[in-house]
């Protein structure tokens, strides 16, 4: 045979079996569907199939990527949430007919709270996007009441 077919055919056969081993292999199973999760944005079950995954092999990287992802939009997910709580504080008291120094002080606790929590987050470049926005304008929002309540 010759080196021009011989070296096609190979490199074919030895992606087929690289192919068939990523399948069968109970660690790219899981990070396969880790994978899925992460698209999709369940976060959670993302990172426990990755960390399933990882535990079955410690060089399975798709699954340690995906776990350290998981865990960054967890964290995203986590400051939203909390944004989102914070602002139902202030808006009741907002909605009071008179604010007292205490509520003051609370609002520009929340918002120190929410401005240093922000400063932890760390995208990455497959961080959501949309994690990523709509955490940056709940981080704006407290910025501006901040100062707000200082003046």
């Amino acid at each position: 045979m010759s080196t021009k077919i011989l070296i096609p055919v190979f490199a074919i056969v030895l992606i087929a079996i690289m192919g068939v081993y990523f399948l069968i292999n109970p660690s790219y199973q899981k990070s396969i569907k880790a994978k899925y999760y992460f698209e999709i944005g369940e976060y959670n079950e993302a990172y426990s199939h990755a960390k399933e995954a990882f535990g079955l092999d410690l060089y399975n990287r798709m699954a340690a990527t995906i776990m350290a992802q998981s865990q960054t939009s967890l964290k995203y997910v986590r400051y939203i949430d909390m944004a989102k709580k914070y602002m139902l504080d202030i808006d009741k008291i907002a909605h009071l007919e008179k604010i007292e120094d205490s509520d003051k002080a609370k609002i520009r606790l929340i918002c120190e709270i929410m401005k240093g929590d922000y400063i932890k987050l760390a995208p990455s470049v497959i961080t959501d996007k949309d994690l990523v926005k709509e955490a940056a304008k709940y981080h704006s929002y407290f910025e501006i009441l901040f100062e707000k309540v200082n003046r």
